[in-house]
């Protein structure tokens, strides 16, 4: 990179996404001592993410972006609710070329998919909807994060956190990825160890099925 070069980071906005996954990777990312940042939507102004979530604001609409380093893409909608951000996949598709990473968090990477930027690829997304990115020509692998090429894709909401510190060390050094951790203090201790379907208990996950677990996972376990 250039003396003095800024980084331009494009984190990809629109209703109904998941405030999180836009959020922990906003969080590590604009630590970046060379980032420029851009919250971008199909029009700028407020975004109001999933019912349980405060708006953001949109700075930038999409048709302003014709370039960027780097675009971070958060999930939220289920798969078949992906075909309906028209604008969303034709802006990925024609900035594709020019980023030097994508990096989509949960079910963002069903955006990249629609996009046809993960046809060939190993990627991952939330765990309800993995085995859905097969009907895209990806290969879904399950792990916390999934690095092919130019595309980072990370598994289920906080997993976005984990990516970007990934990101920060491969693109900046492990010695920065390691001090913008310890500066959020990012420390992970769960009450219980019920954070993937392999260390959740059957009766955690039949409740997420079940009636009474019903409004929790109604956005994250309805399929298409």
């Amino acid at each position: 990179m250039n003396a003095g070069a800024k980084t331009e980071i494009v984190f990809l906005s629109f209703d109904g996404m998941t405030l999180l996954d836009l959020v922990g990777p906003f969080e590590v990312l604009t630590m970046w001592p060379d980032a420029t940042v851009r919250v971008a939507a199909a029009r700028p102004g407020p975004i109001m993410p999933d019912s349980r979530s405060m708006p953001i604001i949109a700075t930038h609409s999409l048709a302003s972006i014709t370039a960027a380093d780097i675009v971070v893409v958060p999930g939220g909608p289920i798969p078949s609710e992906v075909r309906q951000l028209t604008e969303e996949v034709e802006w990925l598709r024609r900035l594709a070329p020019t980023c030097k990473r994508i990096f989509s968090v949960c079910t963002g990477a069903f955006l990249l998919a629609e996009a046809g930027l993960l046809e060939g690829r190993r990627a991952t997304t939330h765990w309800a909807t993995l085995e859905g990115l097969r009907a895209f020509g990806a290969t879904p692998v399950r792990e916390r994060w999934v690095y092919d090429g130019d595309i980072l894709t990370a598994a289920g909401v906080s997993a976005g956190i984990d990516a970007a510190l990934h990101l920060t060390s491969v693109e900046r050094s492990e010695l920065m990825a390691r001090a913008i951790q310890l500066l959020i203090e990012y420390d992970p201790a769960p009450p219980a160890e019920s954070g993937s379907p392999g260390k959740a208990s059957q009766d955690v996950l039949a409740f997420l099925t079940g009636p009474e677990g019903g409004r929790l996972s109604e956005r994250k376990l309805r399929q298409p």
